[in-house]
């Protein structure tokens, strides 16, 4: 066999099920090989930067990688920046790009660039195959690296002429091994940290969302009741129903929820990307202790400086905290205040759900609906733009991994084509991709892939005519905004062109059941409406005014 018929067999006996991508001519050799699987799925998109979003929400639902294939040159930097958002998000993610023939690499040559050195800033790891024998021990490293927490995204390079090359090689077998766990007398000094606090509060990152951290941080919370604060990505990691539920933070203004933080005389850092929501919005002064408990030591930062740290496997360490909890008692805890923030923000979601406003639509009417109508186990993925901070503050989850939102990278253009990738992982479930007008213009061109697999989605568009959150940001800075408007198309018109349903609402007691409607129609739909965003100033100051009791 030949050196890309053995990469297909290593992806194979890896458990690659989907590889999502543009083909091209140096990779063709790969393509021809690929038709003959009957294990991997081979996804075509309209742009490799689609393809790789696909892939990054394969990865985040599933926790096993799926892979983005582009070819050489500007496949490659196509690829880049769905790549970037993979890794910095924690999806685990195999890019596979094709390359000319290794004896054109050492020159000037067409399309020829050096792509292994500009992925490996966004990657774990990046490498070319320069020897069809070496393949079975690149793919292994390259997906176990990918799976190994924390996650992310791994590149293969291909020549086209190691692809055609004889080898006798054969895929190596894969092996799971277990993470590393703390020792008793670590968790012993935990459990004393945990007895000497009075008003402790945990912050749950990205890490919590995995479901055994889940499972675990529920069982621990149900003892203790401290509250938890999610960042963006760890939604649902908690129940929003639940008493300790203390919802979102990361706006970056002074919102309720930080007062929660202000006024802890200890912070569980659970599972914490420091990207999420970085120390100094939260620690300004460096007077809060800080239990750092995840896969990996503490980034290093002023604002961030851990009185413990616990480095191991997530869902073991709040095991033995549970058992200790179970043998040891639990410690007695002042947490009203947790309970009068939670029921002060659940009063702030519930404002406008009866608006009944025409011409433009409130963000928190829209996303009062949008829960309304979405099952426990249904997936929201936001964009990024202003409604992303709405979703963030307002749309809350039951179960982990049912609201996507990049949050590390923050690319805009990922709730397309990763509503169409959720959509394959779960069928069974509803699918919606709220996005801003700038963001899903991005990629509008998947509409065409949705239509084609015949995606039950539905892209939920609030339409602005502008760079909503860019406006937001300057306004608030600088008292006004730089020129951001632009036109839109037909949103009618552009639906059926592609051949979706579609659907434009701008009275407030029609969205529910028209969000109700498209979501039960088959195929993909199209839902948009003028988004009132005069109300991003007002929670801007709401949220200023907001100061701590104590």
């Amino acid at each position: 066999m030949n050196g890309a018929e053995l990469l297909v067999q290593c992806l194979e006996a890896e458990g690659i099920e989907y590889i999502f991508g543009v083909p091209g001519e140096e990779n063709a050799d790969f393509m021809i090989a690929l038709e003959k699987s009957s294990k991997i799925r081979f996804i075509l998109t309209r742009h490799e930067q689609g393809a790789a979003f696909m892939a990054e929400v394969y990865g985040r639902l599933t926790g096993n990688p799926a892979g983005a294939l582009g070819t050489l040159g500007p496949g490659s930097t196509n690829l880049i920046t769905g790549v970037a958002n993979s890794n910095m998000d924690r999806a685990p993610m195999l890019v596979l790009t094709g390359q000319g023939s290794t004896n054109r690499l050492h020159k000037e040559s067409h399309q020829i660039m050096n792509v292994v050195d500009m992925f490996e800033p966004v990657t774990k790891w990046a490498t070319s195959i320069l020897d069809p024998d070496t393949i079975p021990e690149i793919v292994r490293k390259a997906v176990r690296l990918a799976r190994t927490e924390k996650p992310g995204a791994v590149h293969i390079e291909l020549p086209e002429d190691i692809a055609a090359e004889e080898t006798s090689r054969r895929p190596m077998s894969p092996r799971r091994f277990r993470r590393p766990v703390i020792d008793d007398k670590l968790a012993g000094q935990a459990f004393e940290l945990l007895k000497s606090a009075k008003r402790p509060v945990i912050i749950a990152g990205n890490g919590c969302i995995r479901r055994r951290a889940s499972k675990q941080l529920r069982r621990f919370c149900e003892k203790t009741g401290i509250g938890v604060i999610s960042t963006f990505m760890a939604k649902g990691c908690v129940d929003m129903d639940a008493d300790y539920c203390l919802y979102t933070v990361g706006l970056g203004a002074k919102d309720r929820v930080n007062l929660a933080i202000d006024e802890a005389d200890l912070v569980i850092a659970l599972g914490f990307d420091m990207v999420e929501y970085h120390p100094n919005l939260w620690n300004q002064h460096n007077d809060n202790r800080i239990l750092h408990i995840d896969f990996l030591p503490a980034e290093i930062d002023e604002h961030y400086n851990p009185k413990l740290e616990l480095v191991g496997d997530l869902a073991h360490t709040l095991w033995m905290m549970n058992e200790r909890l179970d043998a040891e008692g639990v410690p007695e805890y002042d947490l009203a205040s947790q309970r009068e923030i939670r029921a002060a923000m659940a009063g702030d979601f519930a404002e406008h759900r009866d608006d009944r406003t025409t011409g433009l639509i409130r963000p928190q009417k829209a996303l009062w609906d949008a829960r309304a109508v979405m099952g426990p186990e249904d997936i929201l993925l936001s964009d990024v733009g202003a409604h992303k901070m709405w979703v963030a503050r307002h749309y809350h989850c039951h179960e982990p991994n049912t609201c996507l939102i990049p949050n590390g990278f923050c690319s805009m253009g990922f709730a397309l084509p990763g509503a169409i990738a959720a959509s394959i992982v779960h069928p069974e479930r509803r699918i919606l991709a709220l996005c801003g007008d700038a963001g899903f213009m991005m990629n509008v061109q998947e509409m065409e892939t949705a239509a084609r697999l015949g995606s039950n989605i539905v892209a939920f568009v609030w339409a602005d005519n502008a760079y909503g959150l860019i406006e937001w940001k300057q306004d608030t800075h600088f008292g006004h905004h730089t020129d951001l408007n632009f036109g839109n198309p037909d949103w009618l018109l552009l639906a059926k062109a592609f051949g979706w349903h579609g659907h434009y609402i701008d009275a407030a007691e029609d969205l529910q059941p028209a969000l109700d409607g498209a979501l039960a129609e088959k195929g993909p739909s199209l839902v948009v409406i003028p988004i009132d965003y005069r109300e991003n100033p007002l929670l801007t100051r709401k949220l200023g005014e907001i100061t701590c009791p104590i």
